[in-house]
């Protein structure tokens, strides 16, 4: 008996020191999974392609919500980086430049993900969760539905916007309009990170159009800003319609225009140019003053992620006289929120423990996820299985082949959650 309890014993230790090995290169893991030729679904491709990612968020505790009036004595906010979001395949045959969400800005708090996305026929975004986020997407062109396991669906055109609350659990699918001059559907999708208190609300969802939002002109109408949330030159937006306080601005500037934005002091802010040169920021004594460590200025073509700092009172964009074409950008600004952010793939919590929970969750359909059991979106049908395994492939993501991996991912978490333990 002492030698089989001795055996038993050992055993366990060389399976707790086996969990905590895979747990440490869980990352290489994933990576060696991701390389197999099989369709992989969403889900599976977020957990392979994508690390748990641990961030503490700037302390926000000094963040106000008061925005300054842009006078002499304001101060420019400085750049503190600029860089190309480059094109890379996701989802079903789209296309996204991903800006935040990378290597280059991870987690830039609240904002977790950035996509400008291009989907043409035959492309989407098919069945797949979410928890502890929302999700803003505008669209530019075309037209996009969308349909969740409550039963909720609809459409959204050029120049509308839909929020999306994921809170506790929601399984959706975005699919494309097949347009008849057969161009793509474009628009931008924000992902934006939830307070802890709320990451096990009810999901919800918010639809604003285009006619709905208020547009301010400046500079004698060389400055266009369509006030999508937020405040611009005396005009307020319609609503707020994120819980976390989020200022959003669709901006076109004709040659020779320029505009000044004023922020909420200390929200993280970004621009995102969607076509022409614009050049942000401008030489002075009162900006060098603002920041010892960002540019001044810098012009920058379409498709550029453009980071300020956090000090300073304003945002100022121009475009060059000579210009040939309108310069069009976003501008984005944020609360902070002071806490940890684990992300794992879609699942967003503040704690290794909550990720673990999501994603058991979501496999066993319970607590939030009850409703995804055997689920299936009409609109996803649009897209064969075949047809959407070969796409989906093709980025390395696959929307029917959860069931295949399905008692690979069971283990996966069932080690993860023993090891943490």
């Amino acid at each position: 008996m002492g030698f089989v309890g001795s055996a038993r014993w050992i055993y366990s230790l060389l399976i707790c020191i086996i969990s905590i090995a895979i747990v440490r290169f869980s990352g290489k893991i994933q990576s060696s999974i991701s390389d197999f030729a099989l369709p992989v679904s969403p889900i599976i491709s977020y957990l392979q392609t994508e690390s748990i990612s641990i961030i503490r968020a700037p302390d926000s505790s000094s963040a106000q919500s008061t925005v300054p009036i842009a006078s002499q004595m304001s101060i420019p906010r400085a750049i503190r980086q600029a860089f190309l979001a480059i094109e890379q395949p996701e989802g079903a045959g789209a296309r996204v430049r991903r800006s935040i969400g990378t290597a280059k800005l991870r987690n830039f708090s609240p904002f977790l993900m950035l996509d400008h996305f291009t989907i043409g026929k035959g492309a989407g975004f098919p069945d797949h969760p979410h928890r502890g986020q929302e999700t803003i997407t505008y669209l530019l062109s075309g037209g996009v539905d969308h349909e969740d396991f409550a039963g909720n669906k609809g459409t959204i055109g050029p120049g509308d916007l839909q929020f999306m609350t994921a809170g506790r659990g929601i399984m959706h699918a975005e699919m494309p309009h097949e347009n008849p001059d057969g161009s793509p559907n474009v628009g931008m999708q924000l992902w934006v990170d939830l307070p802890e208190k709320l990451k096990m609300c009810e999901p919800r969802y918010r639809d604003l159009r285009a006619s709905e939002i208020p547009t301010v002109t400046a500079d004698d109408g060389k400055a266009i800003i369509k006030v999508i949330s937020g405040q611009s030159h005396g005009v307020d937006s319609v609503r707020d319609l994120a819980y976390t306080p989020v200022w959003i601005f669709d901006i076109t500037l004709k040659p020779g225009g320029e505009v000044t934005q004023t922020l909420p002091k200390g929200w993280n802010a970004f621009a995102y140019t969607l076509s022409g040169e614009t050049t942000f920021g401008k030489d002075s004594g009162a900006a060098s003053a603002s920041s010892s460590a960002g540019s001044l200025s810098k012009t920058v073509p379409e498709y550029h992620n453009v980071v300020f700092d956090r000090e300073g009172d304003f945002v100022y964009a121009s475009s060059k006289p000579n210009s040939r074409e309108h310069s069009r950008f976003m501008l984005v600004a944020g609360q902070p929120l002071d806490q940890k952010v684990v992300q794992y793939g879609p699942f967003v919590l503040s704690s290794q423990e909550g990720v673990y929970q999501a994603m058991l969750d979501f496999q066993s359909s319970s607590n939030g996820f009850e409703r995804a059991r055997g689920w299936e979106s009409e609109i996803g049908k649009r897209m064969g299985y075949e047809e959407a395994t070969w796409k989906m492939t093709e980025g390395r993501t696959s929307w029917r082949a959860y069931e295949l991996f399905q008692p690979l991912f069971a283990v996966e978490v069932a080690i993860l959650t023993r090891a943490h333990c």
